[in-house]
């Protein structure tokens, strides 16, 4: 039995990656390389997979993780050396297989948006190397955020995709 979410636990939206801009991520422009904005983003999608989890360590979840399906990264405003930097998410949909994560990269001193980044996962088990149904557990953790993150409004930039609009 997993226990209950408190609703001190679950914000909206979530707040649960925070770095500083490192030197290797710094490209020939002098400023972050757009693959880092991905790696960041990354860090995040990780950080809520543990939050889901309860904070069960990946050797106690018997193979039970997730695999990432596809990712979309708007790159809004750059990023630089040494520039702190936070990632809020929100919870966009889930079900027993999947979900879909929106994740803001907000430079923390000064106040804007640098990029977002819109994950899609899916339930993956490594000893099978499969795409599997999340554990009950993890299906009740984002049932509960879900329920929280109802009440925020959809991401301007959610389910957008590239495309060339004819003029």
């Amino acid at each position: 039995a997993r226990p209950p979410m408190s609703p001190k636990r679950v914000a909206a939206p979530l707040t649960l990656y925070e770095t500083t801009i490192r030197a290797e991520w710094i490209d020939d422009f002098d400023h972050m390389n757009v693959a880092n904005y991905v790696l960041v983003c990354d860090s995040a999608t990780y950080a809520f997979w543990e939050y889901v989890n309860g904070g069960r360590q990946q050797k106690e979840r018997g193979g039970a993780e997730y695999a990432v399906a596809e990712t979309h990264v708007n790159y809004l405003r750059e990023v630089r050396l040494g520039d702190p930097v936070r990632v809020t998410t929100q919870l966009l949909g889930a079900d027993e297989k999947r979900f879909c994560l929106f994740h803001t990269l907000h430079h923390a001193s000064e106040d804007y948006v640098s990029a977002t980044n819109e994950v899609m996962a899916l339930g993956f088990d490594l000893n099978q190397r499969r795409i599997l149904p999340f554990s009950e557990s993890v299906q009740a953790s984002l049932q509960d955020v879900l329920a929280e993150h109802a009440s925020l409004p959809c991401p301007a930039n959610a389910g957008r995709g590239i495309s060339m609009r004819k003029r």
